[in-house]
């Protein structure tokens, strides 16, 4: 599922999920990311896919590593556990008061190849940092986290307070204005959506928004954020799936 920005910031174009989108979507909610076929099966149908092309779907996703099967229960591969673990601290975040601390990063490593560097960035901004210049990588001390301790053989962490002043630092690493008015957009579609196919897209979507969001201390962020609505947004909808 994509979430694209058309035109000016807020604008959306959320195309429809397919049986893999929703099956996915369906199991990261779900604690244990575990359901028997049956379940799968009658959980996908108010959204528009037939039974036929869920089990068709859920080969695919077992022969492309995206699930494990042990009859009749389907769950989630290890590789995608992490990405629920991610989903479930975008959508309840911990973070702790700010002391006007930022963890930073600095990258010491040479001679690594493009997918090396890549993977590395992603790795990053996954944690919530955000690249001031090449190879230097930083964000406020709020969050309740400890970085893995491999990326010591790559980078040197430690803790600073910029001379800059913080919020204009915020704003420059971390398209906040585009953020708050896609997840206001979002909010709204939400509120508008009534076919639970469209609610349940919309939905996929807010997550996949919420991922985005740097959690932020609050007095680094604009007034009309819309995070802690999306959050209790997204909750409430949990609540009516499960339902």
């Amino acid at each position: 599922m994509r979430t694209n920005v058309t035109g000016q910031p807020g604008e959306l174009e959320l195309r429809p999920l397919s049986a893999r989108s929703v099956v996915l979507s369906l199991l990261l909610g779900t604690h244990p990311p575990e359901l028997p076929v049956k379940e799968l099966v009658r959980g996908v149908e108010p959204f528009g896919v037939g039974g036929s092309t869920v089990r068709a779907a859920l080969s695919r996703m077992v022969a492309g590593g995206d699930l494990r099967r042990t009859d009749p229960v389907y769950r989630l591969s290890d590789r995608l556990l992490e990405r629920q673990r991610r989903q479930d601290d975008a959508v309840h975040p911990r973070t702790r008061a700010w002391s006007g601390d930022w963890e930073m990063v600095v990258i010491t490593a040479t001679g690594r190849g493009p997918a090396e560097r890549a993977d590395l960035r992603a790795r990053l901004t996954a944690l919530r940092l955000a690249e001031l210049r090449e190879g230097v990588w930083l964000r406020p001390t709020n969050l309740r986290r400890t970085l893995p301790d491999d990326l010591d053989q790559v980078a040197e962490r430690c803790t600073a307070r910029p001379d800059r002043p913080a919020d204009e630092l915020a704003g420059t690493l971390w398209p906040l204005d585009t953020w708050s008015a896609t997840g206001r957009a979002l909010l709204d579609r939400a509120a508008r959506a009534a076919r639970p196919a469209d609610r349940f897209t919309v939905f996929a979507a807010v997550v996949r928004h919420l991922l985005a969001d740097p959690m932020l201390p609050a007095e680094l962020l604009p007034a009309d954020w819309p995070g802690a609505a999306l959050r209790t947004a997204y909750a409430d909808y949990r609540r009516e799936l499960n339902a």
